[in-house]
């Protein structure tokens, strides 16, 4: 192990940048349904600080502080008690009346169990490729354990169902065992399934083939499937150059949906403009390339895989976020890491990048 010395400050004011500029606009783009639905402008952004961000702070702290090692240990126990929170979805008291189960709703909050997950399945397999060190490229050894692994997690996603959590959690596992040296054979392959198996899924849900749709032909029913596109599209183009300023929206009132979440890169195109667009998109690639210089650094491998998850958790979600408000993408609900709504991936994406920074500390 080597010596401990300050943390990377300069990724620590990335994050603390995007706090704020995550802050700022989800003030902006929810006040007028929080004024609509509860008569106070404010209301989803104290939600968020109450739910998100004051909980988050916390295991940042909390992972900041404690050896990243000593999670290495507690890997396999905190992995299986996210599966136990993801199965707990489907279960009395938490179990719902409607098709949708992703949420555990207590007395005064409720958690989405797949946000602890992306950060448990990281940890879980890094260690667990650390010790399949010698055999990764084995396909009895390695390989068909980490896929019966994936797919029984992926089984729990899709009965939610979650296909924005699915591909996320696919991406950030196979990203993994690929930096770990896995076989590429049996990588390739396995894409290659998951793309023949597509058709049965959009087949299954109809609402995935509209997606598609407006991707593919994005002028068809502008007041239907394509509707969201479209106003993504025109807050974007509204912004032009230079924004309409802060707080000057015309789309977030209760013309884009999921303003504030699914939606927000769109608000902030509109009210800062190409620039302001760029400036976030700037930030973000600041951070991916930190980041992974960071994992060539490394101490040892576990860190290594454990950086390589988080950056490739944030990354991921970053550019599906940008290319579903482009139109590149079909629309997924990847919300935009450190600023979209949701108390539930704040909290883990503070404790993930908590874990991050204190790995940092032994990074020369």
């Amino acid at each position: 192990m080597k010596k401990v010395h300050q943390p990377d400050y300069f990724l620590l004011t990335l994050v603390f940048f995007l706090l704020i500029i995550g802050l700022i606009f989800l003030n902006s783009a929810s006040a007028p349904l929080g004024y609509k639905n509860f008569k106070d402008p404010y209301y989803y952004l104290k939600h968020q600080v109450l739910n998100g961000l004051i909980p988050g702070l916390i295991f940042f702290f909390l992972f900041f502080f404690i050896n990243y090692k000593s999670w290495q240990k507690l890997s396999s126990f905190i992995f299986i008690f996210s599966l136990i929170l993801l199965i707990a979805v489907f279960l009395p008291p938490f179990k719902t009346a409607g098709p949708v189960r992703r949420w555990l709703d207590f007395k005064f909050f409720s958690f989405q169990p797949i946000e602890f997950l992306k950060f448990a399945l990281i940890l879980f397999l890094a260690n667990f490729f650390v010790k399949k060190e010698k055999e990764i490229k084995s396909f009895s050894l390695t390989f068909l354990p980490f896929i019966l692994i994936l797919g029984f997690i992926s089984f729990l996603i899709i009965l939610q169902p979650n296909f924005s959590g699915l591909i996320m959690v696919i991406l950030i596992a196979l990203t993994i065992y690929f930096v770990a040296g896995g076989n590429l054979i049996y990588l390739f392959l396995f894409l290659l399934i998951i793309c023949l198996l597509l058709p049965l899924f959009i087949q299954k849900f109809p609402y995935l083939e509209n997606r598609l749709k407006a991707v593919l032909y994005p002028q068809i029913e502008p007041k239907g499937i394509s509707y969201h596109l479209q106003q993504s599209l025109i807050a974007i183009g509204s912004g032009g150059l230079f924004g309409r300023g802060l707080g000057l929206s015309g789309q977030k009132f209760f013309y884009l949906p999921e303003v504030f979440s699914d939606s927000i890169f769109s608000i902030i195109a509109e009210e800062l403009g190409f620039i302001g667009a760029t400036l976030i998109i700037f930030l973000f690639f600041l951070f991916i390339f930190r980041g992974l210089k960071l994992a060539k650094n490394s101490p040892d491998l576990f860190s290594q895989l454990v950086i390589v998850g988080i950056v490739s958790w944030f990354g991921f979600q970053f550019f599906i976020h940008l290319g579903s408000m482009l139109g590149i993408l079909p629309l997924t609900g990847v919300p935009l890491p450190l600023i979209s709504y949701g108390g539930s991936a704040m909290s883990m994406n503070l404790a993930a990048l908590g874990l991050l920074i204190n790995i940092s500390k032994y990074i020369s």
